[in-house]
């Protein structure tokens, strides 16, 4: 795509769609949820091609290779080709069964109207798993 040698990694981050957003990049690599080689990484570290990123998300591991250095941030078809994803399967399937059901709208009885106080306090403690 581009003819860089090296991008901040915060800002790669955010350009191939691994955050949503460039602050969160930044937040993340701050707090050693982002490391090469083992080690964790300031958001200013210059990322080169080849190199190996563990990326630290929702509790999960990522792994990824960096194919293509970036700037500007792009559309997912085009940002999915500027890395590798080297996560191995199990993590993925963590992932997946975590992420399963998180899109649709949690549905209430018609004419059951809010639930009370006690009713929501259950309802949070059973998604907890505390049930």
């Amino acid at each position: 795509m581009a003819d860089l040698d090296k991008v901040r990694i915060d800002k790669w981050l955010w350009s191939v769609r691994i955050f949503k957003s460039r602050t969160v990049a930044t937040d993340e690599v701050k707090s050693g949820k982002v490391k090469i080689d083992g080690n964790p990484v300031k958001a200013s570290y210059l990322l080169q091609r080849g190199e190996l990123l563990e990326v630290r998300k929702n509790g999960f591991n990522f792994q990824y290779k960096v194919v293509d250095l970036i700037e500007k941030r792009v559309g997912a078809p085009l940002a999915q080709k500027c890395y590798e994803d080297l996560t191995p399967q199990e993590e993925l399937n963590k992932y997946n069964a975590w992420f399963a059901g998180k899109a649709a709208a949690e549905q209430r009885e018609k004419g059951a109207g809010r639930p009370t106080k006690k009713e929501r306090r259950n309802i949070d403690q059973f998604k907890k798993g505390l049930y």
